[in-house]
């Protein structure tokens, strides 16, 4: 295979008011023809500079400060503005992690893949809209012509990542880059996205550039792998060669620190009375209501979100609810917490029923610390807030309440003056765990909070949690769509599936003995990382 991309000695940097940052420094590399190249590292190596390099998708404040990016020959960085937006979608195209903040909103989706092709091919628009529907019916959407229709909100998450391949791949370029494609998707859904990517690549030869945290997903997809730490390659070799001989300690950790090769739990199981009882519990929401039937005065149908669910924590002890989006796993959670009212069944908790006091006993951390922390607050106001306004010490003991929490998710307390936005990914799940644990709670609810982290982050979380259970008494309910984390994690494990419970029991009997197809299936649409097994994990 011949190269279609090269890369010679690119340094980018970031003007901050500290000064600059060298975020990508002296990386060369080439890219075959129909070759599928992972790039791996923790958060801040630089990997998703490079491949928004390929793009030249700079933020303002970057600077290229070095080197060349040639694209069959021709230099990337050196392209006119026309050159440029030709080049994007003709030659190169890139998907995102989250396709919710890449897809307009206020646009139709089939119109949104329709829009290069009348761009970058001239297209009539009626005849755009006719190969928009073609490409999403290859992304394989059902009943495409119906969904061209549709808003990305009215799409699942798996729906809207393939409206993205389609558009991105509608003037067939040669190039696709796909920075965390699957991230946020559960693993039923990220196994079809992957085996989208697989067949697409085969049938279009086309040249594939992959950025993924997670080792099973590159080593699914790619020939060979890159792998960067501080905006350095340290090392680079086919997949094989990587996953089963790395070179070097950091490759190593990177790849003992991936969720599939965590250990069972081994704590023993507790042995207190139940804290959580849930017998017979439903949630249901009013659906969509047409105009037809707004007109006839017919009621609006009703979605069972949690459908006769019964089920019961120990205090002390842990509990992973798993299952596909839309089983009902978060309605589940936020009906505990009070966030939701139970159409029907009872949810009790040990202690005092009263609604001030269950918000002290039971707290929730949620996915996207982005979005539940206020953006204009400091880490110290945020921290700060439950004790002021649930009156939980006096005043002048807020400061050192505050630094304790802290010390608590270790982080160091020079970040109280910054915002979230100033903090990385992992510091900012901190921060949320902290401002749950601010009230104290018996139950302490993690809604997905470590995946869009990185591995190595994702195991400090982890472990975090282990010792909150061991030194503070914690119960915990987990919610995450990565069984690895639930049997590293969890005594207990409830399987959900539209609004029901399949399946329930202790976490190592059912993820290693399924009793339903159901979980069996999600057990087998986990990436599988697949390693020497001599020497590297010792």
């Amino acid at each position: 295979m011949d190269d279609l991309v090269s890369i010679d000695r690119l340094s980018v940097s970031f003007d901050t008011r500290h000064g600059p940052v060298d975020a990508v420094k002296d990386v060369s590399f080439s890219i075959r023809r129909g070759e599928a190249l992972g790039i791996v590292g923790e958060s801040g190596s630089g990997k998703s500079v490079v491949c928004r390099a390929l793009l030249q998708l700079f933020a303002p404040n970057a600077r290229v400060t070095g080197g060349k990016i040639l694209y069959e020959g021709a230099d990337v960085l050196s392209m006119s503005a026309a050159e440029l937006g030709r080049y994007r979608g003709e030659k190169a195209a890139m998907i995102f992690q989250d396709p919710s903040t890449h897809l307009d909103p206020i646009m139709k989706v089939g119109d949104q893949v329709a829009e290069g092709l009348v761009i970058h091919q001239k297209l009539a628009r009626s005849e755009a809209n006719r190969q928009a529907v073609r490409l999403l019916d290859d992304m394989k959407i059902r009943d495409a012509a119906r969904r061209a229709s549709s808003y990305p909100h009215q799409l699942s998450g798996g729906m809207r990542q393939r409206v993205m391949i389609a558009a991105a791949l509608a003037c067939s370029p040669g190039l696709l880059i796909a920075d965390e494609p699957t991230t946020a998707l559960d693993v039923t859904v990220q196994a079809q996205i992957l085996a989208l990517l697989g067949t697409i690549r085969k049938e279009r030869n086309l040249t594939v550039v992959l950025v993924s945290h997670d080792l099973g997903v590159i080593g699914a997809v790619c020939d060979r792998i890159i792998v960067m730490k501080d905006g350095q390659i340290v090392e680079t070799g086919t997949t094989e060669e990587i996953l089963t001989a790395p070179k070097v300690d950091y490759t190593r950790n990177l790849i003992r620190s991936q969720p599939s090769l965590l250990p069972d739990r081994t704590e023993p199981a507790s042995k207190e009375p139940e804290i959580l009882s849930i017998r017979n519990l439903c949630v249901e929401f009013p659906g969509p209501k047409g105009l037809v039937d707004f007109v006839a005065g017919r009621p609006a149908h009703v979605v069972r979100a949690v459908d006769d669910v019964s089920l019961s924590v120990r205090r002390g002890g842990s509990l992973g609810i798993v299952g596909e989006s839309g089983s009902g796993k978060s309605t589940l959670a936020r009906a505990i917490v009070g966030l939701v009212r139970a159409s029907s069944g009872s949810i009790h908790i040990d202690g005092p029923q009263d609604k001030k006091a269950r918000a002290r006993i039971v707290q929730m951390a949620f996915q996207d610390p982005y979005l539940s922390l206020n953006p204009a607050y400091t880490i110290g106001q945020t921290l700060s807030e439950p004790f002021i306004a649930h009156q939980l010490c006096a005043p002048s003991e807020v400061p050192e309440r505050v630094k304790r929490l802290m010390q608590t998710v270790e982080l160091p307390e020079e970040l109280l003056g910054r915002k979230s936005g100033q903090l990385s990914g992992g510091q900012r799940q901190r921060v949320g765990i902290a401002r749950a644990l601010a009230m104290a709670p018996e139950i302490l609810i993690a809604d997905e909070v470590t995946s869009a982290l990185d591995v190595s982050i994702q195991a400090q979380i982890l472990d975090l949690f282990k010792r909150l259970q061991a030194e503070l008494g914690l119960t915990l309910i987990l919610i995450s769509h990565d069984l690895a984390v639930v049997r590293y994690l969890c005594e207990d494990v409830a399987v959900m599936q539209h609004g029901k419970l399949v399946e329930y029991g202790k976490s190592q009997e059912v993820l290693r003995h399924p009793q339903t197809d159901y979980t069996q299936a999600l057990l087998d649409a986990a990436p599988k990382l697949m390693i020497a097994k001599t020497g590297l994990l010792s």
